[in-house]
């Protein structure tokens, strides 16, 4: 464990063009400029988002970062750095000499983090030269096992960060934030040769909203990356369709001594509702291309009783067949207990994207040839959740996803690693780079 940032440098073999090497140099090498310091700043800023709230920015916080990112983009050269009302943080940097004709490319991250588990006052700590073994989070004792994390494993040797064990780290997504400001520093302060650059930080990804009042025409990009998640070299282009689901049971109460054949208890209807769904259909009996029903929240008495579900499918008449599946078991529990028992609400949220990246594969195909170039082999894995770039692609702006280096989001057990966090930097770099070709 340290007491402060320290630059750890990891000797790999690397593979560059020797003519780029006095400018495109690995960023491992770089130390004024480690993502991890960035990002051993930004968790600390309290950034959670409110489901709950129906505001937009869901909670004032998130300006917070938002400011202090629209700041340091100022400091850095990013003139035109802003944030709106909507707390979305827009800037950009004029194509250098030579790269006028190149295409516009648009790089994203989002502010927030998730409602699951407290992000506040969060304390990373750092594991310097990690021995690959369970980690204990000092202020909880809880502990990090190999055997439920297999990964850490492939972290051996390298700057673990984690949390103490009271929160969130907030990888996800600060560790992109910090890897685009980080790839933006460097391109300034080396002069590297680039077309037009985009860059925004959106609130409220995690509740599904990161896109809704994205101003596309004011980004000013020709196409985009959001920069939210998984393994250092992940590259996604593939996601769930999604919809929500509100269940609401209208039950009838009287006297239990004198309840028989009279009384209709919501809970209990709530119950055979959801037993009705298939146990092999959850989040944690499913994996890869398996779609699933999630109730993420239940509440109720003998009167009136509430389910939330989301649905999730990479295939759309999957998920169609979910929606479908919730409103036959209502038709059934009402014909048993009267109408208007059961009333099922179903709200879209996001689709597929792999349809709108088809036609802009070359997204892809940069994607796996920068992360190559980092000494990479891309790994491409349908995500089983959904990005911002999600709702942009279908929006207009085509935007695949790259990874952050980070693993277990949305929980305690959340942690990242200073050198993964520098390929992905480096996969930024050489990004900018191949579209300025």
């Amino acid at each position: 464990m340290s007491s402060g940032p320290k630059t750890v440098v990891k000797k790999e073999k690397k593979r560059y063009d020797n003519r780029w090497m006095p400018f495109w140099q690995p960023l491992i090498l770089i130390k004024e400029c480690a993502s991890y310091a960035r990002l051993l700043n930004y968790v600390r800023v309290y950034t959670t988002s409110d489901p709950e709230s129906g505001l937009h920015p869901s909670a004032s916080r998130e300006f917070d970062l938002a400011h202090q990112l629209v700041e340091e983009l100022k400091a850095l050269g990013v003139e035109d750095a802003r944030v709106d009302e909507h707390c979305y943080v827009y800037g950009s940097l004029p194509a250098t000499p030579g790269c006028e004709d190149k295409p516009a490319l648009g790089l994203i991250a989002h502010m927030d983090t998730a409602p699951d588990a407290s992000g506040e006052n969060v304390n990373p700590i750092l594991h310097e030269n990690y021995d690959g073994s369970d980690v204990t989070l000092p202020a909880t004792g809880m502990v990090m096992k190999v055997s439920a994390f297999p990964f850490l494993v492939s972290m051996k040797g390298e700057t673990l960060i984690t949390t103490d064990g009271t929160t969130l780290l907030g990888a996800d997504d600060k560790a992109g934030v910090s890897e685009i400001m980080t790839a933006v520093e460097t391109v300034l302060e080396k002069g590297l040769p680039h077309g037009k650059l985009c860059i925004a930080f959106t609130p409220d990804e995690e509740i599904g909203e990161g896109a809704s009042l994205f101003d596309i025409p004011g980004f000013g990009a020709d196409f985009a990356y959001t920069v939210d998640g998984g393994d250092a070299g992940s590259v996604e282009y593939e996601n769930f369709n999604a919809a929500a689901a509100t269940v609401t049971i209208h039950g009838f109460s009287v006297h239990p001594g004198s309840a028989k054949d009279t009384m209709i208890n919501a809970s209990n209807v709530a119950m055979e509702f959801h037993g009705a769904l298939p146990v092999m259909a959850r989040p944690e009996t499913t994996e890869g291309r398996q779609g699933f029903y999630h109730l993420c929240q239940m509440y109720g008495d003998v009167t009136e009783a509430k389910l939330g579900y989301i649905l999730r499918d990479h295939d759309t008449a999957k998920l169609q067949f979910k929606k479908d599946n919730l409103l036959d078991i209502a038709a059934y529990l009402n014909g048993k207990y009267g109408d208007g028992t059961v009333e099922v609400e179903i709200k879209d949220s996001y689709r597929n994207m792999l349809e709108k990246i088809k036609p802009h594969f070359h997204l892809v195909e940069t994607a796996r040839k920068a992360t190559r170039m980092a000494g990479l082999e891309p790994e491409e894995i349908p995500v089983r959740g959904g990005t911002d770039g999600a709702m942009l692609s279908w929006k207009g702006l085509p935007c695949p996803n790259l990874g952050t280096g980070g693993f277990n989001f949305h929980g305690v057990c959340e942690c990242i690693t200073a050198e993964r966090m520098d390929r992905c930097t480096e996969i930024l770099l050489n990004i900018i780079k191949l579209y300025a070709e």
